[in-house]
Formats: C-alpha cells, structure tokens, sequence
C-alpha cells in the first residue's frame, strides 16, 4: 500500500524536555492504525505536529509525498487530514449543525465577503458547506438531532459530534485523539463498530487511545510511544508479547484490558 503519512525522525522540544524524540513510522493508505503510550508518552504532541499545532523542532512529517512542516492547520486540513481533539472543542451554544458546518467552511472556504456580498459563488460555497455538513451529521448518527444547541447534547453524542466535524473536512486521513475517552462500555463498543466502518469505507484513520481493548480489537498495527520515542510498531497480537512494550506498561494488565 502506498504510504499516506510519512513521518521522518520527527522531533520536538520545550526548552529541555524532548516531547517527541525522533520518532519515524509511516500510515498505509487505507490502514487503521493505533497509536498508544503511558501517560506523557507524546502522543498528543505527536498529533498536534502532524496536524500543523505545533512546528516540530527537527525533522520532518509528509502526507502524500507534500511536506507538512511550516504549514498552518487549516491548510493541512484543506490536503485531507482531518482531527479530533482530546478534550471536546464543540461551541456548546451554536447548534449542531452548526457546529459541523465549521468544519465544511474550513475545507471549502467560506469568509466575511461571501456574508456580504451573497454573489453566485458564495451561495454555491454555502450550498456545499451545507451538504457536506448535512452528509457527515447523517454519517454519524446525528441528522435528527441537527438544530439541537450543542450543550443539549449527551456526552457520547458530543464525541460523535467532534467526530462529525472532522468528516465534514472530508479528510482521507482522519487523526483521533482518544475518542473513546469518559464512555461505558457499551458507548465504546458502539464507536468501535462505527470507527471500523469508517475504514471499511475507505477512511484511513491514526487512532491514540488508552482503551487498550478498543486499540487491540480494530486496529491492523499499532505504534508504541514511550518517553517521547517510538519502542514498538506491529501488529496487536505481537504487541501484547512485546517485552519493551510491557515493561513501559508496567505489566500486561493495561494491554489485556
């Protein structure tokens, strides 16, 4: 498979704490991939750089063969990657349609003139906008709850409302950053079976989670980060065998989970 995501010896620090240390590893296109580590590993710190949030301080990281370093967010989402977050960024007083919409104006482009001026273009641009948002709300379960607030929402509701927003960008890379965070184990088995259709369908996805059952169950490979380094990449069984990877879990109980 061709490589979506390249990463090469990327690196970044604060003052002298390395964060991330050279960390190197590619995503396959069409490939589910798991990212995992103890807390403070760098995995966050790993997304925000992929994702244009932070500049890496060495090294490099290439999505489709384009160089991603110095580019800003929305342009890295308007090449096709697109992300949650950890802790929920919804705007609890817009609706959730809204809050959706935001993400299809970040991919398509839609600024203060197009408000002003209503010309042909910018009603074309606002008729996509609403399409697609319309599109990744239907996706993910939530079109008839489309004029509630966001704050109205049930917790797991907001996850797939973050999630819903990353869609709209319409990514062919979609980086989750703990999405099953604060859910029941029925919420988390759900959102299993959603984030495997999603690759199913075609969706390449980076997943950073701590629910090592989630990870151990859908992905194809996973990436071990431990003390900002990458100790470990294969597939989930040879994981869960993997002494290096053990030993930063302090045992086989959190893999086993």
């Amino acid at each position: 498979m061709t490589a979506s995501l390249e990463l090469d010896r990327l690196t970044r620090r604060f003052g002298g704490l390395t964060a991330v240390d050279s960390v190197s590893g590619e995503v396959r296109e069409g490939e589910l991939v798991g990212l995992i580590g103890p807390n403070g590993a760098g995995k966050t710190t790993l997304f925000n750089l992929i994702s244009g949030f932070t500049p890496p301080t060495s090294g490099e990281a290439r999505f489709r063969g384009q160089r991603l370093n110095g580019m800003r967010p929305a342009r890295i989402c308007r090449l096709g990657i697109g992300r949650t977050f950890q802790n929920l960024r919804v705007f609890p007083n817009m609706t959730v349609f809204d809050n959706v919409a935001v993400g299809a104006a970040g991919r398509i482009g839609h600024g203060v003139a197009d408000a002003l001026f209503r010309s042909s273009a910018a009603r074309a641009r606002a008729a996509a906008i609403s399409e697609q948002a319309n599109a990744a709300l239907e996706r993910c379960g939530l079109h008839d709850q489309a004029e509630l607030l966001a704050a109205n929402l049930a917790y797991g509701k907001r996850k797939y409302l973050e999630i819903a927003r990353a869609l709209a960008t319409q990514p062919s890379l979609l980086v989750l950053d703990e999405p099953a965070a604060g859910l029941n184990d029925r919420e988390t088995a759900d959102l299993a079976a959603f984030i495997r259709a999603l690759n199913a369908g075609g969706l390449t996805i980076l997943l950073v989670e701590h629910d090592m059952g989630l990870v151990m169950s859908i992905c194809s490979r996973v990436m071990v980060l431990a003390s900002g380094r990458k100790i470990a990449d294969a597939p989930p069984a040879a994981i869960q065998r993997d002494p290096a990877v053990l030993e930063a879990y302090l045992g086989t109980e959190d893999l086993a989970a």
